[in-house]
């Protein structure tokens, strides 16, 4: 796969909408990975201002219809929330509906189904026949979370485009911008503490420094782990560290002020620890104990168990280990 970064730029008509319009232009960057995003001018996630940022999936729904009907792009352009509506009855009632229902001047009307990962298997046999039977007047676009859940009948009737995360140099670029634009005092570790938060996201990276620069005249390290509910790395590597030298108690209170005083839920605790995992100073064997205790405690959170409760197992757990 050759190393681009595809960036589709966006213009709008009126600054009065919230609407974005057509494909402009297309832009080809050098980079190590390949990434499908797009820039609008004009509008982004960040209130008020003029500068540009980076959306996905709903956004390049619209651009497209947008671009092939014009001003008629909402009478030739549905969509639809797989995960609120996700039953066969959907497919078989809006989505045959609108397939089969009159236009006039255009080839073909566009079904957009946003997060289809989450309907149903019947629902998606049902689709994949809807596709078959209407592929000479609709075209589908399907967003999902993991292609996966996707059933492969579907998907050999799709070309795949996969949206990856964002490289840490690419959201570091695009917060600097913002802050300087929007006249924000950002500090070095500020900018380093939403990229840590971001985790790739360029939306939590946006929406931190936002938050942040309300706080207070200066985005700091300390205003973006606050506001943004994210502990510091060596916060969470000093609770590994705690338990693994079999200090319970201590690795338990670093626990309680996490959860507690900084807001974080299990999942929050638990994403940090896997991402940090390899980047803490311990021997390996430390660290595939630690991988494998933190997928047992997920799957119990996901099915249901509270969270705090698996979250101090695992800490004691790993206390234990090194006792014995």
């Amino acid at each position: 796969m050759e190393s681009i970064e595809q960036l589709v730029v966006l213009d709008r008509l009126s600054r009065g909408t919230l609407y974005f319009d057509r494909v402009t232009t297309v832009e080809h960057v050098q980079d190590e990975r390949r990434v499908y995003d797009l820039t609008v001018p004009g509008t982004r996630n960040y209130v008020a201002g003029n500068v540009p940022t980076v959306m996905h999936n709903t956004t390049a729904s619209q651009a497209v219809a947008r671009e092939i009907y014009g001003e008629d792009w909402r009478e030739n352009f549905l969509e639809l929330n797989a995960s609120d509506q996700r039953g066969i009855d959907v497919v078989r009632d809006r989505i045959k509906n609108f397939a089969r229902s009159s236009f006039g001047g255009y080839d073909y009307r566009i079904i957009f189904l946003d997060e289809a990962d989450a309907l149903t298997s019947d629902a998606q046999s049902a689709l994949r026949r809807t596709m078959e039977q209407f592929s000479h007047n609709t075209r589908f676009i399907l967003s999902c979370n993991y292609s996966s859940q996707i059933i492969d009948p579907i998907q050999s009737r799709c070309a795949v485009f996969r949206f990856t995360e964002l490289s840490e140099s690419a959201i570091e670029e695009q917060v600097r911008e913002i802050a300087e634009n929007e006249d924000i005092d950002v500090t070095d570790d500020g900018v380093d503490a939403l990229v840590y938060a971001a985790a790739g996201d360029m939306r939590k990276a946006i929406n931190g420094l936002q938050a942040a620069a309300v706080m207070g005249d200066t985005v700091d390290e300390e205003s973006v782990f606050a506001i943004t509910a994210t502990a510091r790395p060596e916060e969470v590597e000093q609770m590994v560290e705690q338990a693994i030298d079999g200090d319970f108690t201590a690795a338990r209170s670093t626990l309680e002020t996490l959860l507690m005083d900084r807001g974080l839920a299990g999942g929050d605790v638990i994403d940090q620890l896997h991402r940090s995992a390899w980047e803490f100073d311990l021997s390996e064997d430390a660290t595939v104990r630690l991988l494998e205790r933190l997928g047992e405690v997920d799957y119990r959170i996901t099915e249901g168990a509270n969270e705090r409760l698996q979250l101090e197992a695992m800490l004691a757990a790993l206390a234990l280990e090194n006792e014995a």
